[in-house]
This record gives C-alpha cells, sequence and structure tokens, in this order.
C-alpha cells in the first residue's frame, strides 16, 4: 500500500527532506523509539509531550507522531500506521486521579498538561463510575499535583509512578478502572500519520521492526531510564514488561473503538476542554 499526497508540490517538498517522526518522551514509549535510529536512519526524530506532538502532526509539522488515540478521531484525515502502540490491561501505574474528595463529590478535575486520551478517559470513569462531570482545570507539566486545587488530580507519565506527598483520599488507576468497566486493554497511543510521500506499508514494517527490537531490549531500557525517572531498575523493568502492552491486536482494535463510541457520547471528541500553561480553552485539548 503507497499513501502519497494529493498536492504534488507538497509530495515534491516532502521527498526533499527526511521524514519527520515524533515520538513521546516518557518511560513507556522507550520500547518503540529506542531503536528507531537503527531502522529509521535517516529520518529527522523529535521526543516531546504527546498532546504537543498532536498539535504539530494537526499543524503538518511531523508526518509521523506517537500521538493519543484520541487525536486519531479528532483528526479525521490520519491513519494508524503501525501495529505498534502503547496499551495496559489492567493496572498501567502510570496514569492516575488523585482525589481530595471522595469521587461522587468531585466538581472539578485538574488535567496533566501532557494529557489528551487520558484526559477523556479520566472523564468517562468519572461519569460511569460516579455519575458526575466536573469542570475542567489545566495543571501546566512543571506544577506539582499537590499544588493544584481542583478536587481531583490527573497525573500521567513519569510523575505519575512517583507517590505523592499528600495523602490523598481515594486513587484511581485508569488502566485498572477501564478493565473493570469493558473487560478490555486500553490503548493510550499509536503511531499516526498523515498524507505520507513514502511507502506506507515500509514504514509501517521499519515502526514494527523498532517496536520488536526495543521490546527485547526492555532490560537495558530499564538500567538506562531508571535513575532518570526516580525508580529502581527492577521497577521500571517491572513496569516495563508487565504493566504495558506494545501490539495493537484484535483485542485493542475492539478496545479503540469502544473508547471512541464512549467518547462520542460524552462529547469528549469535539468538546472544548482546558490545556496549556495559559490556562486558555482550545477545541484539541481533552
Amino acid at each position: 500500500m503507497k499513501t502519497s499526497s494529493a498536492n504534488p508540490n507538497a509530495a515534491a517538498a516532502a521527498t526533499t527532506r527526511p521524514l519527520r517522526v515524533g515520538a513521546v518522551s516518557y518511560l513507556n514509549s522507550k520500547p518503540l523509539v529506542w531503536h528507531l535510529g537503527r531502522t529509521l536512519p535517516d529520518a529527522s526524530r523529535s521526543l516531546d509531550l504527546p498532546s504537543r506532538l498532536a498539535d504539530r502532526l494537526g499543524e503538518g509539522l511531523l508526518d509521523v507522531a506517537l500521538v493519543p488515540i484520541v487525536e486519531h478521531f479528532r483528526q479525521p484525515s490520519t491513519q494508524i500506521i503501525s501495529s505498534a502502540c502503547i496499551a495496559c490491561e489492567g493496572p498501567v501505574w502510570s496514569v492516575k486521579v488523585y482525589f481530595r474528595k471522595p469521587p461522587h463529590k468531585v466538581t472539578s478535575l485538574a488535567l496533566d498538561e501532557g494529557s489528551r486520551t487520558s484526559a477523556a478517559l479520566a472523564q468517562i470513569l468519572l461519569h460511569h463510575a460516579a455519575g458526575v462531570r466536573p469542570q475542567l482545570q489545566p495543571l501546566p507539566i512543571g506544577i506539582s499535583p499537590d499544588r493544584a486545587v481542583a478536587d481531583a488530580i490527573l497525573v500521567i507519565g513519569d510523575r505519575a509512578m512517583q507517590s505523592p506527598a499528600t495523602n490523598y483520599v481515594a486513587t484511581w488507576d485508569l488502566g485498572e478502572r477501564w478493565f473493570e468497566l469493558t473487560g478490555l486493554p486500553f490503548v493510550f497511543a499509536t503511531w499516526v500519520a498523515r498524507e505520507l510521500s513514502t511507502d506506507a506499508d515500509e514504514l509501517a514494517s521499519q515502526l514494527d521492526a523498532a517496536r520488536d527490537a526495543g521490546v527485547a531490549s526492555i532490560d537495558e531500557i530499564a538500567r538506562m531510564e531508571s535513575l532518570r525517572v526516580g525508580l529502581t531498575v527492577l521497577q521500571a523493568t517491572h513496569y516495563l514488561r508487565n504493566h504495558l502492552r506494545y501490539t495493537l491486536g484484535d483485542r485493542e482494535r475492539l478496545a479503540i473503538e469502544r473508547f471512541r463510541k464512549e467518547s462520542d457520547l460524552l462529547g469528549l471528541v469535539t468538546d472544548r476542554h482546558f490545556c496549556g500553561n495559559d490556562g486558555k480553552i482550545r477545541n484539541t485539548c481533552d
């Protein structure tokens, strides 16, 4: 399968520059990107927050990116380009909501700046489990969750794996909560592309090969990355090997469709949400 740009000038320009690849900078993405330099040696690679990668992909600044799955829903012109993904089946450890009040009394929810899919997932689970639709507040990436004033705080990525300084009345692991609700795995992110001037099948094979090599290198990744995220090597290894899944199979695809349905029912694909350090409301933040 080959996907080519409908704009001949854009396609010609694309062939004169390296493929622009964006990936998430969290520990959970490392098995997907650890060997990208080997499988995509000529690509231009950049690391950033998932929310920022989604924006850059939407603005045409990236050709392919590892982005929150909800952004695939919100950008209909995109396609999932690889069987590599970041998923879980049960507790994920790195996506949590901390509660200052019991869930059924929550009226405000602070959203980690890096979140997109997790922000939508938190709202779905609060609606199902507690019957609430809280007001949303931003939680900038440099601000400790303990400084948020909301009744509940969503935290994702490496900092979600650290013990909070504050004693909260409850903590939800969103991977665990989703599995209890649906009996399905949950897919947080996939490789997504817009129009490509390159062979899509070849790119998929290269991304899948990077995933396979990365999964085989989990012990090395854990040794190299554990100190950076404040974990022991054993904890990092356990997280990467036992909490996460990296292949988009049939059950994961069913889970994506269930999540799309749940998001649509609550208007989370097109709804407006807080996003960013300035606290402004944008259409693409969740």
